[in-house]
């Protein structure tokens, strides 16, 4: 699983429509309205490189509403919930 980060501008009028409708495209798992420069921060998350291009560049942008985007590539996570659930698996010194 690829996992993108996207920060997106938008008009601040429409934050909420637009924080909305880029929740509902396929690819997107997240959306979270946020303090600071940015206005929101997208999670898409899919199997193949070439699909952050479909979600971000022919989709999420097109959104009526947004104004900039700014993608990044996470190439690894770190979790205290994962590392909470491997030491739950019974594993033991």
């Amino acid at each position: 699983m690829i996992t993108a980060i996207v920060f997106v501008q938008a008009d601040v009028d429409r934050i909420p429509e637009v924080a909305q409708q880029i929740a509902e495209l396929d690819g997107v798992s997240e959306v979270y309205s946020v303090t600071g420069e940015i206005d929101l921060i997208a999670l898409v998350r899919v199997r193949e490189h070439d699909e952050i291009a479909d979600v971000v560049a022919d989709r999420l942008n097109k959104v009526p509403g947004v104004t900039a985007t700014e993608t990044h590539i996470a190439f690894r996570a770190y979790s205290r919930h994962d590392l909470e659930a491997a030491f739950s698996l019974g594993i033991e010194d």
